[in-house]
């Protein structure tokens, strides 16, 4: 079976010359933090030499035999890093071996008359001969094909399909090739979901729909008493996959089902909500609530692919679209873009591209991933305070607007404001206190916050005076 996602693994660019394999490389991996490597440059500076004049002095066959040692050895080791190949290196049988190994592969996808007119004139020794050029590209095409675990064009595609995530208008209707393997497949969906959306997966699902299940609207499914139930009713083996249709409660339902269902099965998130797409269903965490604590019951377990269809937005209602748009607020905060201002499909791209890199840098949530928890800290012990009522959206707008006054920035604060429109909720102030103290992100009794010192610029970790946090909170209640 193919990888359907780079983490644990190296991200590998292969494809032929002029691809832009180098360039699109040292932007990916800047973006996913992860060590760059070049193969050709890792030649030369083993030999010493440019790879051109190597080609001219000790032959083809001599170049091979160093760009296979030196890509088994690159791939063999244990950090996972983003490496660019050169555009034969996956003649050998022995890389591509390895590759499947060790490696998620992106071919990046060129034309041969693009791929020619960046090329012509170089000292590419293979890039001399237009027509000896144009049948290289086809002689090369079908091997470039049998290693891809995905064809990309550019850096945002390379970094979703890392990821293992699609977004795509239709997307849905493609969910029986999307869903890997070719074993059996249970749906789970909630109970007004299912009556939207659920004919239409069961349909692309086709003979693989072996099981239907259906849980709760929202935070009622994320319960202990909804996931045993879950549990008992499952009858999938260890090679099936668990399909969760439905918006951020669905997959963190599911998705910490299917992390514990015989100690660990894949399973597939198809979030339909505007949430769901841009946040909830991308990155490995799932959960369920206990009583006056959100998501304290869980596990990282990554889904095999996250199929994103903006199409499904369609029939969110309005209250929904809102609930959605303070996490594309967050994110675009976090990535300093005014992502909000762009059409639904491209923010969905945005924040899922977005939310992918961070992830992918910190999958277990031990650093730079606490960033996406702006705002979280006082939406949580709000939901909390609330009984889980209180719209997760309308929670995370209220608690962006009290960590960036911590932050001290009073532009982004009206931003907030001006979109979202937040208003103070009426909980108890001290049963919201109460559950701030039980966040988990909090440490020896103080919580620790996520702040911004400028959009695209945050610091997590850090320790507010208990005078202001509470001061914080307080303005959020009516």
């Amino acid at each position: 079976m193919r990888a359907s996602h780079a983490l644990d693994r190296h991200l590998v660019l292969a494809g032929f010359m002029g691809a832009g394999k180098t360039r699109v490389g040292r932007e990916v991996a800047a973006r996913l933090g992860r060590p760059f490597v070049d193969l050709d440059d890792a030649i030369e500076s083993v030999a010493g030499a440019p790879v051109a004049r190597l080609f001219t002095e000790q032959g083809e066959p001599a170049f091979r035999a160093l760009e296979e040692r030196l890509a088994r050895e690159t791939l063999a080791g244990a950090e996972p890093a983003v490496v660019a190949l050169g555009g034969g290196a996956v003649l050998s049988a022995e890389t591509r071996a390895a590759l499947a190994r060790n490696a998620f592969t992106v071919v990046l996808d060129v034309d041969a008359e693009v791929a020619w007119e960046r090329v012509a004139g170089s000292d590419r020794p293979l890039a001399r001969d237009e027509e000896a050029f144009h049948a290289l590209h086809r002689e090369r095409s079908p091997v470039y094909a049998e290693v891809a675990d995905a064809t990309c064009a550019e850096a945002d595609d390379v970094v979703l399909a890392a990821a293992g995530v699609r977004v795509e208008v239709g997307a849905i209707d493609e969910l029986g090739a999307l869903v890997p393997g070719d074993a059996a497949v249970a749906l789970v969906a909630d109970a007004h979901v299912s009556g939207i959306h659920g004919v239409r997966a069961q349909l692309a699902l086709g003979s693989r729909d072996l099981e239907q299940h259906e849980v709760p609207a929202g935070e009622a499914a994320k319960t202990p008493a909804v996931l045993e139930r879950l549990w008992d009713a499952l009858r999938l083996g260890r090679d099936g996959t668990l399909v969760a249709l439905g918006g951020g409660a669905t997959t963190d339902l599911a998705g910490f089902a299917s992390a514990t269902y015989m100690r660990g099965i894949p399973w597939v998130a198809v979030p339909t909500t505007l949430v769901g797409q841009v946040d909830a269903g991308i990155g490995g965490k799932t959960a369920i609530d206990l009583p006056g604590a959100k998501n304290v019951v869980g596990a990282f377990h990554w889904p095999v692919r996250v199929v994103c269809d903006p199409s499904l937005l369609a029939t969110l209602p309005e209250d929904e679209r809102l609930n959605g748009l303070a996490e594309v607020v967050k994110t675009g905060l976090l990535a300093g873009e005014p992502v909000w201002e762009r059409p639904e499909p491209e923010q969905v791209r945005a924040c899922a591209s977005f939310k992918g890199c961070v992830c992918l840098a910190d999958p277990h949530d031990r650093g730079p991933r606490n960033q996406l928890n702006l705002g979280h800290t006082f939406a949580h012990a709000l939901e909390a305070a609330a009984g889980y009522t209180l719209p997760h959206g309308r929670a995370v707008a209220l608690g962006l607007l009290a960590a960036l006054r911590l932050s001290g920035l009073n532009d982004e604060v009206r931003t907030v404001q001006d979109v979202l429109a937040p208003e103070p909720v009426a909980v108890d102030l001290d049963a919201a206190w109460a559950a701030l103290g039980r966040d988990k992100k909090t440490v020896g009794g103080a919580p620790r916050l996520v702040l911004l010192d400028a959009p695209g610029r945050p610091r997590w970790g850090v320790e507010v005076p208990e005078a202001d946090v509470r001061k914080a909170l307080a303005e959020l209640v009516a």
